[in-house]
């Protein structure tokens, strides 16, 4: 068929004309007349729908001129590429686009990302240049853009260096000759991102039809742009931002490579199912969720997630106070070595600083909380090892990060009276005067009622224990008990409600976000401790104090003075207070000769 129209002028016949030929060929092919791709300048590919809308985007825009094989309209290219199948036989992309788009009439974005999974494996098999073997253009985009992070390269840097290994390449090779346009390559494969405004005081995102066109914040009245050192405004560029990777489209891709989609069932096919704890297949909180949604456990592609969130300074060689806070997710499915794997944890947020968000996290969390939701909903996907599109739905089984993000992360109140998380107000805290701290002593309420520990008093706080362990309270009884903090307002500048003396000491700040999900009071655990921050934590206490290190023990002589009011270890009361000399030494304290035996040990 004649494809000389394309490079004609969209005023005459002849164009007309083409674009009516193009048409009615997707139709020939099988194409539904609410399913053809748009081939125009603007859409290139990435989008769906009628043939009216298709025409006036070909008219308004242009076609691609390159566009000389209706590979996206039903027409077979010898020249491309094969994806193996399970069998070890092949198919070809066109085969695999048409199989994706007769799977899934009911959602509109997907076609969309099956083009784009397509255009992902176009560019993995084509050459970087004729005849080469050992690099193809997307390896080498790969790799390049990896050594532009690794060294900080500028984007201008980075053209030059692309335009130079054009350059030095054969004639013909698919190298970009710009940054801008290498960054349109990976954004194909839907590793993009989306720049979302914050408000400086994190009391709002400029999203959605309510904020998106606002410049000053309802809340706090802070500009949306950053301030110079005159103090004014710097229209365009915004004073904070929330950088968001989009989740489903990335999950989609992850399915579209038949080994990962054979991996995400490994803990109900190759799982050794002995009641041993070996995968989160084996704990209890996901054997509850399979009871309690039957539906969902029926197929083992639907995906367990969990949440992590942590602040860490990109300035630290510079000595810059500031933290950014990314959020990661990883997939439980995955058999335990691939769990953990950096490819296989997604970056979904990074709320840039220069503070942490604290309590106010739960603003920057509102676009993958609706991910979360849509995703439990379900949404159509590609399994290209099964070579069938299915429902696929995903669940957050837990959060897990330190304890003062937990309490971010949960809402829950982590100092004071009622710091523990499992205990709430059934805390049994006790204020130090003299150390000026209030610790939890009260752990023997969760030995059995004859243990010899609970009458032990001296060895402990100077009481004999009697109470029963507090009983967890389910996430039902706590969402019924934050109904009174769902009004609450976040920013930085906003003032909450302080603890008045004769009151009742409160227990949360706020309703957490992870409410909204429609499951999330269901679960049993919900929020979980990084054991890293507790072993790093407990070790350099255990090893200050042992070893006596100033400044690393925690037996200081304020320490001491506490004991002894409290009637514990009297002897050990330092005779002159505020001499360190002075204080006597206890059992636990090490000798030199001991010293250098447990550091010897550590060679």
């Amino acid at each position: 068929m004649d494809r000389s129209w394309l490079t004609a002028d969209r005023r005459t016949k002849e164009f007309k004309k083409g674009v009516e030929d193009l048409l009615m060929f997707a139709f020939e092919n099988g194409y539904n007349e609410g399913k053809i791709s748009f081939p125009c300048l603007k859409c290139a590919h990435n989008k769906s729908w009628n043939a009216r809308t298709v025409k006036n985007h070909l008219f308004q825009y242009g076609i691609d001129e390159t566009y000389t094989h209706w590979i996206w309209h039903g027409e077979a290219n010898s020249a491309e590429s094969s994806l193996p199948d399970e069998s070890g036989s092949s198919i070809s992309l066109n085969q695999a686009y048409i199989g994706m788009g007769e799977a899934d009439e009911d959602d509109d974005d997907f076609s969309s990302d099956s083009s784009d999974f397509v255009n992902h494996v176009k560019g993995e098999h084509a050459p970087l240049y004729p005849g080469c073997e050992n690099y193809t253009k997307m390896k080498a985009l790969v790799k390049l853009f990896n050594l532009k992070v690794k060294h900080g390269m500028s984007d201008s840097c980075f053209s030059d260096v692309l335009l130079l290994i054009g350059d030095l390449l054969p004639e013909g090779n698919n190298i970009p000759s710009s940054f801008s346009e290498a960054k349109k390559t990976l954004c194909a494969l839907e590793m993009g991102y989306e720049k979302i405004h914050a408000c400086p005081n994190n009391c709002l995102l400029y999203r959605g039809q309510i904020n998106e066109d606002e410049t000053t914040c309802r809340m706090c009245k802070a500009s949306r742009w950053e301030l110079n050192k005159k103090g004014e405004e710097q229209e365009g560029v915004p004073a904070k931002v929330l950088w968001y990777f989009p989740l489903i489209p990335r999950i989609r891709n992850l399915f579209n490579t038949p080994q990962i989609t054979k991996d995400m069932t490994w803990h109900d096919t190759e799982r050794q199912k002995d009641g041993k704890m070996r995968h989160p297949a084996d704990s209890e909180t996901w054997k509850d969720v399979d009871k309690e949604w039957p539906d969902f456990a029926s197929d083992s592609r639907n995906l367990r997630l969990a949440l992590s969130s942590d602040g860490f300074n990109p300035f630290r060689g510079n000595r810059t106070d500031y933290s950014s806070w990314p959020v990661l997710l990883s997939i439980y499915n995955l058999p335990p070595w691939l769990c953990m794997k950096r490819r296989y944890i997604m970056l979904c947020l990074l709320i840039s600083g220069p503070t942490e968000p604290g309590n106010d996290i739960d603003v920057f969390l509102q676009p993958l909380i609706e991910d979360l939701q849509q995703l439990w909903l379900g949404k159509q996907v590609y399994d290209a090892y099964k070579r069938d599109s299915f429902l696929l739905r995903g669940i957050l089984l837990w959060t897990i990060s330190y304890y003062p993000a937990l309490g971010n992360l949960s809402g829950n109140v982590i100092k004071g009276y009622n710091a523990c998380t499992v205990c709430v107000d059934n805390t049994k805290a006790t204020r130090l005067v003299h150390y000026r701290k209030t610790v939890v002593m009260r752990h023997r309420r969760w030995l059995p009622r004859h243990h010899p520990y609970r009458k032990q008093k001296t060895a402990f706080d100077n009481t004999v224990e009697k109470d029963v362990a507090p009983i967890p309270l389910t996430g039902v009884q706590v969402f019924g008990r934050v109904q009174h903090l769902r009004d609450h307002v976040f920013g930085k500048t906003q003032r909450q409600p302080r603890w008045k003396k004769g009151e009742a000491r409160p227990v949360w700040k706020k309703v957490s976000i992870f409410f909204q999900l429609e499951y999330w009071k269901f679960l049993p655990v919900r929020h979980v401790l990084d054991v890293m921050h507790i072993e790093k934590n407990i070790c350099e206490a255990l090893l200050g104090t042992l070893l006596n290190i100033p400044g690393k023990t925690k037996d200081r002589e304020y320490v001491r003075l506490d004991m002894a009011d409290m009637g514990i270890r009297t002897e050990l009361r330092p005779k002159t207070p505020g001499k360190k000399e002075k204080v006597p030494l206890a059992s636990w304290n090490l000798s030199n000769a001991e010293k250098k035996v447990v550091c010897s040990s550590f060679l």
